[in-house]
């Protein structure tokens, strides 16, 4: 959960799961701290898909789904499977039903859930906000 008290068996620290050394590159403070915490998870995802996968081809959807998996997995890591899902003909710029197979083959599933589960979220709120959205347009045609 939303634990910023967690520390991961790899000495990950915080809500946002930053590795010490990770924190300290990204120059926001104490990740010990909530707020720093999520600032320096937030700016390395950033970091990640614009340093690792900003390639043209490559859409802004597929790019935030890379750097979560960079996130998880690390960013050499996936840029290297990017290459060989190419090599077995899948689509390199694509996550879903493409590197993400060649993820789960080479790495296990767990990089693979963990980008599923994030775009879950994602869906999720999104229905949320728009139901909410489409409700208050309805609302203010109902009322005077």
């Amino acid at each position: 959960g939303l634990d910023q008290n967690k520390r991961s068996d790899a000495g990950a620290i915080g809500v946002m799961q930053v590795l010490p050394q990770t924190a300290q590159e990204m120059r926001v403070g104490d990740v010990h701290k909530l707020e720093p915490n999520i600032h320096a998870g937030v700016k390395y995802l950033r970091q990640l898909a614009d340093h690792y996968f900003d390639a043209p081809e490559i859409d802004a959807f597929n790019r935030t789904l890379f750097a979560f998996a960079a996130y998880n997995a690390g960013p050499t890591r996936i840029a290297q499977l990017c290459v060989e899902a190419k090599r077995a003909g899948l689509n390199p710029d694509l996550w879903f039903n493409n590197v993400e197979r060649t993820v789960a083959k080479r790495v296990g599933n767990e990089t693979v859930q963990y980008v599923a589960n994030i775009y879950k979220y994602y869906i999720a709120y999104s229905l949320v906000e728009r139901h909410a959205y489409e409700r208050n347009q309805v609302r203010g045609t109902l009322l005077p």
